[in-house]
Formats: C-alpha cells, structure tokens, sequence
C-alpha cells in the first residue's frame, strides 16, 4: 500500500514542497528512508515507531520505504516526523482518508506521540499558501507563528492522535486567528531611550545623521564614556519596520530557532552584539548545511560590535560583502545559500589598549607602536565602508549629576522620519534605494550636486586629509543626509563641513 502526505523543507530562507511517500511491501520488518536524509531525519524511524505505538495506532511489520521527494536536495531537521507518521498510520490502519493532497504537514514526535515545535514556520506556511494548500498542520507552540500569514488555515496540534482523528473526522479542530496589526503595534515599544543618556550632544547628532541616512557609525573613546548605553539606544529612533520588513526579518529569527510562543513575531527592530570572540561563521553564517549569522539575524536592524579591534580581522573583513550588497551568499558543498543582511553598522573601539588615549585626565600607559598596532587591527577599506566616526569623550559631573532629562528617542525619531520621508520621495522609483547610504553612483551624481563653496571645501579637505575615492562618495552621502535633516534640497559648504568633521579621525590617526 502506497501513502502520501504534503510536507516542506528549508533552502535559506525560503521553503520549498517535500512529497512524503510511504510504501509497505513484503519483507524483513525494516523502515528505510531515501531522498537525502540527515542523521536528524534518519533517526525519525525510531522516533516515529515509538510514538505510533504509544499513540495507540498500529504501523505496517513489514518493509516500508519512506522517500522524500525531490530526491536531489538533501533534507535536514526532525520537521518530517509527523508526515512520516501519518503514512504510516495510513498504511497500518489501511484507511484512506479525503482531501489529505489540500493540506501540509510539518512537527517533530515526541515519543509519547506530543508534538514539539520546529524551526522556519513561518517560511513554511508562506510556502503553503503559494502552493495553494488549504490547510497548514503545526505544532501548537508554532501555530501563532504560523498564523501571521493570511489566506490560509493554521492548525495547531498537540498530537499524533489528535492530528489523525481530525483528518478521520472524529475530533473538531479550529484554525489558529491571530490580530496580527494588533499584536504589531502593542509590541513596538522599547525598554531604552535617549533620555537616560546625560550630555553627549555631539555623539547623539552624529548618530541622528547616521541614522536618518542609514550611515554605519563607529564610537571611540575611553572606557566607561557610555558607547555601549549610546549604541543600545538606536534602534528607537530607527523607523518602526513596515509589516513587509517584519516579516522578513521574523523569518530569518524563525529559522535559526530565536522564537517562542509568548514573542513570535519580530516587532521591534533586532539589536545585534555578537561577543568579540565570535568566528566568521558566528558572523556571516555558513557550516556544512549553511544557515544565518548574525549579519542576517541583524537583518532590518542593528549589528553592534563592541571593542571591534578585538575581533579577528579576518573576521572583520567578511563584513565587506554585506555591507555593500545588503545580502550574503554562501556557497558550500550542499549548495548555494543567499541570506538577507541590510543591516546598520555601529562599532565601538577605545583609542588604545589601554583606553585612555589623548584623555585629559587620566595618562594612557600604552607606547606608541602599541596603540598604532591597536588601531590598524581594522583595516581601511573596512573602515572606509563606515561613513560616521564620531569622538565620544568621558562624562563631565555636571552632566552626570544633572537631573534634566536628556533629549528623547521619540524628539529624535521624530526628526529622523522626516529626513526618511524626503529620501523615500527622492528614491521613488529607483528600485529597492530607500536610504541615503543606499545610494548608486548614478543617483549620487544626480542628487549629491555641489555649490562653489562646497565643492572647493571638499577638495580641500580631500588634498589634506588624504581621503581615498570611497571616503569621498561616503562624505557626499552623509552631506545629502544632514541637508534632509536641515530641510535643505541643495547641498551646501555647511552640510559638507559637518560631514568631514565625521571623518576627521581618519586624519593620520591610523598611523
């Protein structure tokens, strides 16, 4: 006897369809599976036997051979469990039952016959609705998960014998609803704010400019100057994500298995602090079977590097591609993988080993050539593709001890939207450029027009602090950047000095 249900594996972050086929033939009791399998699928032979048994179901004491089609993919994870059981519940029973080719099947067994939740559901149940399913059986810890995509119906089962009885019509069964809006906008609020944050009112401008135009910022200064505190902060005054951004970025933390059932959905742009430690896989993603990394986990948000002299450079170098690309493609023997990865940058670094470098206060106990080997652990075309270097200096008591709130996320945001919505405006049409850092090199020339003053400035600044050709696009972007904040359609000499100010470090100061 032949079965056959409807499952889907992951390729990326996309879903693909997987035929599950169970055919019982005369022989040696024996359950091999073809089409690919890893040792997670493989060991669903065991896993399955047991949960049919204490489920209460018989399952065919013969040769059944399990295929997952198509063949040529390989197939990873425990998520075929309940398909392959239900073929053999089928089989075994010897039952057919109506309208099994509508829906789609995805949860791992427990042995008790209880379902577990698995990774990539929401990919899964986007895959379903474009294959026209009608019905999309999860695990009950991911059916919330599963229910953000409309148009098809999500149910969420807790077991083997609860999914069989539905499909004989013995047990009713409701789809999961979920007020997806609803749930969106009470999750968009953040813990931090840039009111906690005492004085810093130039760090706080240059990550307004970063921010309204998408820019990478790097932080310096000594220990205990609130980098981090500062860094923690911008994703409040980023734009709230659309629905279309959310979902991706959920997507992405669904398969790397960074939901739960109280939080699943991502409302909140991601904040990402990769430990310094971290390898190049860690970072970019990849394995033998690739998955994301923490550039993709960042996706929409954040990517936080603190003490970035500390990470391996070549670490630090696999940055390049994403940030350029906004997406990283990985190629490996089971194939080639692309991952999102738009993502903004901000690094944090002392001045030297010791941290206290050019501190007023405190005398830095590093020698020359150690703070110059320091500071070129980051190499310059790493440093170039960042477009904000901003000072921050340590905290005077007055500021400390002053009780006035600093300047609000929301006051911050509120500026910074506005200078999105003149960039969305002058983007429009122009593909996918939604950002000033965004931006070609045919639309910099058409929008990043100079005055006299301006671009005589520029060439000043570029003739004495021996800027290369990128520093150059990346100075006439932030300059486009704080003229949108200004409200000013043209550039002037005054968005371009504030714009070099950002790259002054660059001064010699690498050695």
């Amino acid at each position: 006897m032949l079965a056959r249900v409807f499952s889907a594996a992951l390729y990326g972050v996309e879903a693909f369809e997987v035929d599950v086929e169970v055919d019982v033939a005369a022989g040696n009791p024996a359950i091999v599976i073809v089409g690919l399998p890893d040792a997670a699928v493989k060991e669903s032979r065991d896993r399955v036997i047991t949960a049919i048994n204490n489920s209460g179901y018989r399952w065919p004491r013969a040769r059944a051979t399990v295929n997952l089609a198509p063949a040529a993919v390989k197939k990873e994870g425990p998520s075929f469990d309940l398909p392959i059981a239900l073929c053999m519940v089928i089989t075994g029973e010897d039952v057919k039952l109506p309208r099994l080719d509508q829906y789609a099947f995805v949860g791992e067994l427990a042995l008790t016959g209880a379902l577990r939740p698995v990774k990539g559901v929401l990919s899964i149940a986007l895959w379903a609705r474009r294959a026209k399913k009608k019905a999309l059986f999860v695990p009950a810890a991911n059916a919330r998960e599963a229910a953000i995509v409309e148009g098809i119906d999500i149910y969420g089962v807790n077991s083997l014998r609860e999914t069989f009885e539905f499909l004989r019509g013995e047990r009713a069964l409701e789809p999961v609803k979920q007020d997806l809006d609803a749930y969106f906008q009470a999750e968009r609020n953040y813990d931090v704010d840039f009111a906690d944050v005492k004085g810093q009112l130039d760090v706080k401008r240059a990550i307004e400019v970063a921010v309204a135009g998408g820019h990478n910022i790097l932080l310096i200064g000594p220990p205990g100057s609130g980098k981090s505190m500062l860094a923690k902060r911008i994703p409040s005054v980023i734009p709230p994500m659309s629905l279309e951004e959310a979902i991706e970025t959920t997507k992405v933390h669904s398969i790397c298995g960074l939901l739960d059932p109280a939080h699943f959905f991502v409302a909140l742009r991601p904040f990402r602090s990769p430990h310094h430690t971290t390898s190049d896989v860690g970072l970019l993603g990849g394995s033998s079977n690739p998955s994301p990394g923490e550039v993709s986990i960042a996706h929409n948000g954040v990517l936080f590097l603190d003490e970035l002299p500390e990470f391996k450079r070549s670490t630090l170098e696999v940055l390049r591609q994403p940030i350029e690309d906004g997406k990283v493609t990985i190629s490996r023997a089971a194939g080639t993988m692309t991952f999102p990865s738009e993502f903004m940058l901000v690094g944090a670094m002392n001045p030297c080993p010791c941290g206290f470098f050019g501190d007023l206060k405190r005398s830095c106990r590093c020698g020359a050539n150690a703070v110059q080997k320091y500071r070129q652990r980051i190499s310059g075309p790493l440093l170039d593709r960042i477009d904000i270097h901003i000072e921050v200096c340590s905290v005077e008591y007055k500021d400390i001890a002053s009780r006035a709130p600093g300047e609000s996320s929301a006051a911050i945001a509120g500026r910074v939207a506005e200078a999105r919505k003149i960039q969305q405006a002058r983007f429009r049409g122009h593909g996918k450029t939604n950002c000033n850092a965004r931006m070609t090199p045919k639309l910099q020339k058409a929008f990043c027009q100079l005055d006299d003053d301006g671009a005589r400035l520029l060439k000043m600044a570029m003739m004495e602090l021996d800027f290369t050709a990128r520093a150059y696009d990346r100075i006439l972007r932030v300059a486009r950047t704080v003229a949108d904040l200004d409200g000013c359609e043209n550039i002037t000499s005054v968005h371009v000095g504030e714009a070099v100010q950002f790259r002054s470090l660059d001064r010699n100061w690498w050695g």
